[in-house]
This record gives structure tokens, sequence and C-alpha cells, in this order.
């Protein structure tokens, strides 16, 4: 996996520094993208770079081989242009103690899915160089609204983002500002949100709580937020009005879960 470190006005034989990281690896006609704040210490040769937390991840699809080649390609070219030096050696994860290795690995917190609906047919209507165009308005406008309201982006998948909030208020905000926001693209998204614990392996995230969440954005329709009966629950004093949206079996999860819908 190619890797590259941000100089800025700093030179590569300064030791004991933060700065970005950003690392690229294709894979047949994906493309897996990391990113993230390093602290770098030593230099020269004996100069190590660690992630001070897990870095951000992303993957792009790109229909065939050649596609992603030259995405790859690109992205790492305009790296350069931003004064990025490739780095050889590897980016760790500094370790930590037990107890905050722990604390790292599992996390409680409320976590959104948001989905663009119909996205194929779009991108066939618009073409690649259009709907690349919008795609890149689309992941501007829901990273802002994530800033705003404080909100974590884990991953993007395809058309997909997901993200995670310490408030369930907070995420619900956030998913009815992007719905408003990506309808000047054109754009219409589904969104589920549902509150539980998971866990972080590698910055990916797992657990039943996330294929929870997955579920309640694939129930919701074109301009749906939907709830999970546990973030309802932890919003009881909110002024955020919702509807029951009726008891539904969600697919590989057990039991049945009531679902809510977020009115305007």
């Amino acid at each position: 996996m190619p890797k590259f470190l941000r100089i800025g006005v700093l030179q590569s034989n300064v030791s004991g520094y933060t700065s970005k990281a950003w690392c690229v690896r294709r894979i047949g006609s994906a493309v897996f993208l990391k990113w993230g704040a390093v602290e770098v210490q030593g230099a020269g040769d004996g100069r190590r770079v660690y992630w001070t937390r897990l870095p951000q991840q992303k993957t792009v699809r790109c229909r065939t081989p050649q596609r992603a080649q030259d995405y790859a390609k690109a992205a790492i070219a305009r790296r350069r242009s931003h004064r990025y030096e490739p780095l050889a050696g590897p980016i760790t994860l500094r370790r930590r103690s037990a107890e905050q290795s722990a604390e790292l690995k599992q996390a409680l917190a409320t976590i959104l899915i948001v989905d663009i609906v119909r996205s194929t047919e779009q991108a066939a209507k618009l073409g690649d160089a259009r709907w690349t165009k919008v795609m890149g308005h689309y992941y501007a406008a829901v990273r802002k609204e994530l800033k705003n309201t404080r909100g974590k982006e884990v991953v993007t998948t395809g058309d997909g983002v997901l993200a995670t909030f310490k408030a369930p208020a907070s995420g619900v905000r956030c998913a009815t500002a992007i719905q408003k926001a990506v309808r000047t693209l054109g754009l219409e998204i589904r969104v589920g949100l549902h509150a539980g614990e998971y866990s972080v392996s590698g910055g990916e995230m797992v657990g039943l709580a996330f294929h929870i969440g997955t579920r309640v954005a694939a129930k919701a329709r074109a301009g749906e937020v939907l709830v999970s009966s546990a973030v309802k629950e932890l919003m009881a004093q909110s002024e955020i009005r919702f509807r029951d949206h009726g008891v539904h079996q969600l697919r590989g999860v057990p039991e049945r879960w009531r679902l809510f819908r977020v009115e305007d």
C-alpha cells in the first residue's frame, strides 16, 4: 500500500511533530483509501510514523481495473502536489495500555447510515464525468453536516456513508440536514439510525448494532429517516417528533423491531 506523509513547512529530518498521512491501495476495480493524523518520531532511516488514532477509510468502486488504476494514479499525483512525500515504512497505531485499548475497541454510540436511492440509475443517466462531480458535492455536503453536528465519519461504501454520534439527537439532526442539502443536487437518500454498542477492529465496525443500523436504513423509502426503538427511547425528552412506522423483521437480525419515522 503506497503511503505518503504531509511535510508542510517542516522537513523530513525534523522529529517530534504531528502531521497527516495518506495511503492508497488498489485491488481489482476497487481503490481503498486511508488517511488521518500521525505522530512522527525520529529522523532519516530511523524515523517512525504512528497513527494518533484510528485512521479514516474510504472504498471507491470504479467498475473496471483500468479505471481503478487511473483513479489511484490521479489521487497520488494530487497528494504529491500538496507536499506529501512517499513513505517506505509502515504506519502503525501506537500501543496503549490494556485499559486504553479496551476503550478504543469498544464503543457505545448512535450509528447513522446514509444511502443514495437509485444511485445506479442516476449514474447511468448522467454519465461517469457528471456523476463523479455530483458525488464530490454529495460527500462534501455530508461531511459539512457531520462537522456541524460533531459526527464522526467511519467509512464510505460506494455511495453510502456510515458515521457515529455520541448523542442520538445530533445524529437525527445531521440526517435531516443531509437530506435537505443533497436535494439541491437532485439526489434522494434513505437514512437509518440505531443506538448500541459495537467494536472497532482495524478501522472496521463489527457487531450487531452496526447490522441493525444497516437494516433500519434498508427499510426507509426515498426521503425517509427511520430510527430504531433504541434511538426513540433515548430521545424521550427531545422536541424532535416521530411517527410509528410499525414492527419489522430486520433481515439477519434476531426478533422484530419497532421503527419510527422522523417527522419534518
